[in-house]
């Protein structure tokens, strides 16, 4: 979240949302309300011995939305509270890839209608039941930004459900692959590197099959924020095309490590990707 919207968030606190307690002990809670949208747990996917996946269902008004871990230039990503849950030791987002959205509040990542978050869970000890109880912290937004809340709880049974199952696996399958920076393929990150004659851009080239039109997520530490970009300097050879994303560095901090860790997510209709590249922060300066 930028220091703009942060500003704007926080004249927004005083509006809360319901915040009820939604509970069940089979594989589907019942529906938390909240600020034009609702929310509850799912279960239904057993993965390895030991861990299964949950889903947290968000669905929300026509003409809302709601936030991808990183919301863009305004928004609220969504906040996780797990400590209340019996016989866990570990409870994991997957993140589907998100939307690009532009209104008059700037342009900002995440979902509409409906999602499904998966959520890979390690159990203590898988002799024993679990029971998942999560805080949820999430915004919900059509002009504005509100702030919601919902406390879901979920005790899974073992069965598995079929309508939920399906949900968490159509989520996973919206999810980014990973691939090496430089990798083959029609949909891939070929290269990160400051601009030439900026401080605050940084060109990333990208390969996609020709009519894609691929949408490129930067992320970095913290404190590093990032605009969005379109290609540029597009080139086709043969099936594929190549293109130059020319990334606008929004805030960084003064003192800044040596190299830092950027994720790069690149998305195409239902298909994406994320990469990880190092960035040399010295070259920002030349």
């Amino acid at each position: 979240m930028t220091i703009a919207s942060a500003t704007s968030l926080v004249s927004l606190l005083v509006v809360l949302a319901l915040t009820p307690m939604a509970s069940c002990a089979g594989e589907a809670a019942s529906w938390a309300q909240g600020h034009h949208s609702r929310a509850r747990l799912i279960s239904g996917v057993t993965a390895t011995p030991g861990d299964f996946l949950a889903g947290i269902e968000i669905a929300l008004d026509e003409g809302f939305k709601t936030y991808w871990r990183n919301p863009g230039e305004s928004g609220l990503p969504p906040a996780f509270d797990w400590s209340g849950s019996e016989n866990v030791a570990r409870a994991e987002v997957l993140w589907p890839a998100p939307t690009r959205f532009e209104d008059p509040g700037g342009v900002s990542y995440g979902y509409a209608d409906r999602v499904v978050l998966p959520v890979r869970v390690t159990l203590r000890d898988p002799a024993k039941p679990a029971r998942l109880a999560l805080k949820l912290d999430y915004g919900v937004c059509k002009d504005i930004c509100i702030p919601a809340h919902a406390e879901l709880t979920l005790a899974p049974s073992g069965r598995d459900t079929a309508p939920e199952r399906a949900s968490i696996e159509q989520a996973l399958a919206r999810g980014p692959v990973p691939k090496l920076l430089g990798a083959e393929g029609d949909l891939s990150i070929l290269g990160l590197v400051p601009a030439q004659g900026g401080a605050d851009r940084l060109v990333v080239t990208a390969r996609a099959r020709k009519g894609m039109a691929p949408r490129l997520f930067v992320e970095g530490p913290a404190d590093w924020f990032f605009a969005d970009a379109a290609p540029e300097n597009v080139a086709t050879e043969g099936e594929a095309q190549s293109g130059d994303y020319v990334v606008k560095i929004l805030e960084r901090p003064r003192q800044a490590p040596v190299a830092i860790e950027l994720r790069l997510t690149l998305v195409a209709g239902a298909r994406a990707i994320e990469t990880s590249a190092r960035l040399d922060t010295a070259a920002l300066a030349r």
